[in-house]
């Protein structure tokens, strides 16, 4: 099944180099990545009951947050991120939300805020920051993380607000 499912995501969109739109720190969509990314989704039947599904593009780094509108699922968001580098991939597959937090790394000397987890010790949160409120490592459209996904803090807080408990995320 895994297999058939990259399969088809390979046929279905291709990679695209992300533009952002600096007053939203959102990514700027390709006209035909809406329709192509919905129509993917769609096409799985993915099922979820809080209205709200989560694909996780690792390829092109995006983060693409789905509403379930008129029988079926359509693009709300999309959001550029980092993810696992590859001695520490972010897993692949088919998770749910979990807990969430205001910030995690003191110990370690850094601030990562606004955690989402998704998987055991998996979480989206945001960019890297110094215990003083400085950027510590503010990189996006990478593989940088330790499996983890990065988002500007605005994303990860969007994402903190606005996604319930249970949603499903998808990540290949």
């Amino acid at each position: 099944m895994e297999q058939l499912i990259k399969k088809s995501l390979k046929l279905t969109y291709s990679v695209v180099k992300p533009v952002i739109d600096m007053a939203t720190d959102m990514v700027k969509q390709d006209r035909a990545y809406p329709k192509s990314t919905e129509a993917l989704i769609n096409g799985k039947n993915f099922q979820n009951k809080t209205g709200y599904f989560i694909w996780v593009d690792k390829r092109n780094f995006k983060v693409n947050v789905f509403q379930y509108k008129n029988n079926g699922w359509v693009l709300l968001k999309s959001f550029l991120c980092s993810i696992g580098k590859p001695s520490t991939p972010t897993p692949e597959g088919i998770f749910s939300i979990g807990i969430k937090g205001l910030f995690f790394g003191t110990e370690k000397g850094y601030k990562a805020r606004y955690y989402t987890q998704y998987k055991d010790n998996y979480l989206f949160h945001s960019i890297l920051y110094n215990l003083d409120g400085t950027i510590r490592d503010g990189r996006l459209g990478m593989a940088i993380s330790d499996g983890c996904i990065r988002l500007s803090l605005f994303n990860a807080k969007w994402i903190f607000d606005n996604i319930p408990k249970n949603t499903g995320v998808y990540i290949t």
